[in-house]
């Protein structure tokens, strides 16, 4: 090491291990205590996707026009980067991209699918994941959410959503849930 003229060198300490009893007597304190403000661990919280957007007036508007067959825009800036989210009704989109669509059931339902090469190609962004969650908690209909988000990827059951294009059956279908395009006329 080369050393600047005019400074005293700093003498070098030797680290000494803790002696068994130390050790033990520190780690029953754990046990007992908990640990010191010094020695807690990070743990990972968890994360409520979808929370954010179920609150946000915009998605409510969002939601309430796709059950109504109307269209809705709104955009969310995320890290920097706007991305629109919109709906025409029987679409629900990310940045253009396809990541919902219903289809006619009955009069009073529709089925909701989920575009899975969509929803693929945006898992690693924030915004879309809790888009795709607050959608699926938006429709009490669909029942608990089958889709778990896990490593950046989305997994349905104990598979991933990753699909090649020549598999069939590309699109998974969520479930029914009511749509208020038909008015009732036999309310009383």
């Amino acid at each position: 090491m080369s050393e600047s003229p005019g400074k005293i060198p700093k003498k070098v300490k030797e680290k000494r291990e803790r002696p068994p009893d130390m050790t033990e007597s520190i780690k029953h304190s754990n046990i007992m205590y908990g640990w010191t403000e010094s020695e807690r661990r990070m743990l990972p919280g968890r994360v409520d996707y979808g929370a954010s957007y179920l609150r946000h007036p915009k998605f409510l508007s969002l939601m309430e026009a796709f059950k109504k067959g109307q269209s809705f825009t709104f955009d969310v800036t995320s890290n920097g980067v706007t991305c629109p989210i919109a709906t025409d009704g029987t679409y629900i989109t990310f940045k253009g991209r396809t990541l919902f669509y219903s289809r006619a059931f009955s009069k009073q339902e529709d089925n909701l699918f989920l575009d899975r090469k969509g929803v693929v190609q945006f898992q690693t962004q924030e915004p879309a994941v809790h888009l795709v969650f607050a959608v699926l908690r938006s429709l009490p209909e669909l029942g608990e959410a089958q889709l778990k988000y896990h490593n950046r990827k989305f997994y349905h059951g104990m598979d991933t959503l990753d699909t090649d294009s020549s598999e069939p059956g590309v699109n998974l279908l969520l479930g029914n849930y009511k749509h208020m395009k038909a008015k009732d006329f036999l309310k009383k």
